[in-house]
């Protein structure tokens, strides 16, 4: 007997490039706070942290995300079920597939599939269409959310809503790809067609049979993964050549199209995807002018404009429509009406060596264990800021072809330098000669941080040998 309780399967793999400067492959847009205090993936953990409706949810990620993931839960307050690594990235068809599985593991369940990166506004109408399609799938339906348009929006994926059904979903009569502006126009004055929200709700035995019927690879996939699947720390990793095997497809393509169970429940709910720059200042709070700030910016003769900065102090004279995104080491420029065109742009500094690594990494990077923000960079030196969190330690790890130099600038250290330990306070330095093997961990109740500066022939991320290493890392 399926349980009363929905679990929740929040996809939290995408590496989002139409948000740069700010969402780059390393800290996708997932895992940012674009419209308030909480990151996107936080806000949606919060959504769902009504016990009487949820069980625990499940996060399906890949393995560069996942401390990202458990750390990101630990200060939202929400506790998770699981957290799934997908081995490989083949579409969301394998990744929910692999996922029902696991949320069937002690019996039938309801399913509802989420996307980690969409603003939702929780009202009386998000709980009615919750519960509106908990009853569809509980009748045997798949289910989509249809959300109500406000625009003949060309980003998305359509839906029209064919007959009511005794639940208050709808037969799904066809979805449609993104379709031009006149088409789009079209079909929202038909009064039948809904954006496609890419949020799903299901019985896990109705989906699992339909995979069987309708897309046997993908389902042979998904369970031979989770059958190899092996715990690392509170991690689940999917069998790695089992999940490779799926084909590369969506469940839209898999399963919804094809399958006539498919139901979708209308949704005159607060959406968005938050694609694109112009879609974050849509969603957020605008001055008088039609100006979205944040961080130290003065604007000037400027309006309907968004200007972001993270460190540096920006000042915009005499603009309209225009978007400005700085970080500590890119800022965008361009009209905010243009702001699809930033994926484009993207691509093309993915071409370019010279610029290619400002898509992937921020200056900033973050680890289980606090993270580094490089300061600068020379002819065999390199200099950081680094900080470690309360109660963390870093791996016991030696370099082949670097010394490093560290000074505590606040907290205090406790480092191993080969079988010796000793503690450094504000103020106090320690020298870790080439090949030499060190530790550094911070014992104290505050935020350990400290200068380092590297000297050698090769300064590389990858000249680390870990010896032991708390998080699983090699």
């Amino acid at each position: 007997m399926t349980s009363n309780l929905i679990v929740p399967v929040i996809l939290a793999g995408g590496k989002g490039t139409r948000l740069w400067p700010m969402s780059r492959s390393q800290r996708p847009k997932q895992f940012l706070a674009l419209t308030g205090d909480l990151s996107l993936f936080q806000m949606t953990l919060k959504r769902l942290s009504d016990p009487s409706r949820y069980a625990k949810p499940i996060v399906v990620t890949n393995s560069d995300y996942r401390f990202l993931v458990a750390e990101q839960a630990q200060e939202a307050g929400v506790e998770l079920a699981d957290v799934v690594l997908e081995p490989v990235a083949r579409n969301t068809a394998a990744a929910i597939a692999a996922a029902t599985i696991i949320a069937a593991k002690d019996g039938p369940a309801l399913v509802h599939i989420l996307a980690s990166d969409h603003n939702i506004v929780v009202d009386e109408a998000y709980i009615t269409a919750i519960d509106t399609a908990a009853a569809a799938a509980r009748a045997g339906r798949l289910v989509t959310f249809g959300i109500t348009p406000t625009s003949p929006a060309t980003g998305f994926g359509y839906v029209e809503a064919g007959a009511r059904e005794e639940t208050g979903a709808h037969q799904v009569k066809r979805f449609v790809e993104k379709p031009d502006e006149d088409r789009a126009k079209a079909m929202i004055e038909s009064g039948n067609f809904y954006w496609n929200s890419g949020m799903f709700l299901f019985d896990s035995t109705v989906f699992l049979d339909e995979c069987k019927a309708l897309a046997p690879d993908v389902l042979a996939a998904a369970e031979a993964a989770v059958k190899a699947a092996r715990e690392d720390l509170d991690f689940i990793r999917l069998g790695e050549k089992e999940f490779a095997a799926s084909p590369n497809i969506s469940v839209d393509y898999a399963i919804f199209e094809k399958t006539s169970l498919a139901s979708v429940v209308p949704s005159p709910i607060r959406w968005s995807d938050l694609g694109a720059w112009d879609a974050v200042w849509k969603e957020s709070a605008a001055d008088e002018a039609g100006n979205v700030t944040r961080g130290p910016v003065d604007l000037f003769n400027t309006t309907k404009s968004m200007v972001v900065s993270e460190s540096m102090h920006v000042a915009v004279n005499g603009l309209d429509d225009a978007v400005v995104i700085a970080t500590e080491d890119a800022i965008y420029v361009g009209k905010l009406s243009d702001a699809q065109d930033v994926g484009r742009v993207v691509k093309e500094m993915m071409r370019n060596p010279a610029t290619m690594k400002l898509t992937e990494e921020h200056r900033t990077s973050y680890r289980p264990w606090g993270g580094y923000s490089s300061v600068l960079v020379g002819e065999r030196f390199q200099v950081k800021r680094l900080f470690v969190k309360p109660g963390k330690r870093l791996s016991l790890q030696k370099h082949h072809h670097r010394s490093e130099h560290w000074i505590v600038v606040r907290g205090t250290a406790e480092v191993q330098i080969g079988d010796k330990t000793q503690m450094l306070r504000e103020n106090e330095s320690v020298y870790i000669p080439q090949g030499e093997v060190h530790r550094l961990s911070n014992p104290g109740k505050i935020l350990l941080e400290l200068v380092e500066v590297q000297t050698g022939s090769y300064l590389g991320e990858d000249d680390i040998i870990r010896l032991e290493d708390t998080f699983g890392r090699t």
